[in-house]
């Protein structure tokens, strides 16, 4: 695995050139690197249950973003994790214009987070082939006046709630539908993995 992490330019010349396939739930096939980029998520309910993991998928913005990073100059540009309600799973056709009305964007009081903007994602250095923010879940306190049901997470390029600027970077459908009550704190990791094909 570590090996992987030393051709970074390999596979950003790869993926300007639309050298890699998509294959299912978001994961990205470089064939002639023989390796798959791949994300997930995996959250709980801090002192209530177990951690779970979602697999996530790139919607196209998200592609168009990371070509356009790969291709730039520029240094790492934050993320910012979300929650959505609605009962939907992510498509490859979502942006960030269009998210927060498909998908019921978690907000703020009544019921919501209390947090005023979405959590940052806060990665460690890539290791072993992975960017991660397993040391630093990003965490949801939850304000509800009965119940709070959240149905997915997402990454996104710019911090605003509800916010229609910027890019989407990933989404995921929750297994099962998570139901809050006021005061929870709901801790979510996102992870993004190359491996051998």
């Amino acid at each position: 695995m570590n090996e992987l992490s030393k051709h970074a330019k390999e596979f950003a010349a790869a993926f300007r050139k639309h050298k890699y396939e998509v294959v299912g739930n978001g994961t990205l096939l470089f064939p002639a690197q023989k390796v798959l980029a791949r994300g997930q998520y995996t959250h709980r309910i801090r002192g209530k249950t177990d951690w779970e993991t979602s697999p996530n998928l790139l919607p196209t913005e998200g592609l168009n973003f990371m070509l356009d990073s790969f291709v730039s100059s520029h240094s790492a540009i934050p993320l910012y994790m979300s929650l959505y309600a609605g009962p939907i799973s992510p498509a490859a056709n979502w942006t960030q214009a269009s998210y927060h009305g498909t998908v019921s964007e978690v907000g703020g009081a009544p019921d919501g987070y209390s947090e005023s903007v979405r959590q940052t994602w806060t990665a460690a250095a890539a290791a072993t082939a992975t960017k991660d923010n397993y040391s630093s879940p990003a965490a949801f306190t939850i304000v509800s006046a009965s119940a709070l049901n959240v149905n997915g997470a997402s990454l996104h390029t710019v911090s605003t709630k509800q916010g229609t600027s910027g890019s989407l970077i990933s989404s995921t459908r929750f297994n099962a539908q998570r139901t809050f009550a006021n005061t929870d704190v709901f801790d979510v990791k996102y992870q993004l993995a190359l491996t051998s094909s």
